[in-house]
């Protein structure tokens, strides 16, 4: 039987896996709605690699008091967005309130709009 020689592609494959797994270790399983983190008194969650990430409770506030009181009880954070692999330079959001208060923050134009309950 033929020796298999690992291709260049093969390793850079499994690195990027690993790199991925260690990106994804850090993302909140947890998400929690902004009006429950402004009322923890050390608001936190955990993260996929049993970390805990915390959120400035003063950062908390300042955009607390930027929203409608709606949007307090709907937002949840932390905002996730989807890298789509088969999309080059492309991720897409899910969630309408992030939409929304991205929107409000002027991090994102007021023109974009869900379609298929995505961005």
């Amino acid at each position: 039987m033929p020796e298999r020689r690992t291709s260049d592609d093969d390793v850079l494959m499994r690195w990027m896996r690993t790199e991925v797994t260690r990106i994804n270790e850090g993302i909140v399983t947890e998400r929690k709605i902004l009006s429950q983190l402004l009322s923890e008194e050390r608001p936190a969650s955990r993260t996929k690699g049993g970390e805990e990430y915390l959120f400035d409770k003063g950062v908390l506030a300042v955009i607390s008091d930027e929203l409608p009181t709606k949007l307090r009880y709907k937002l949840k954070l932390s905002i996730l967005f989807f890298y789509i692999p088969n999309a080059p330079d492309s991720c897409c959001l899910n969630d309408p309130y992030a939409l929304e208060f991205l929107q409000i923050m002027g991090d994102m134009s007021r023109i974009r709009r869900m379609q298929k309950n995505k961005i």
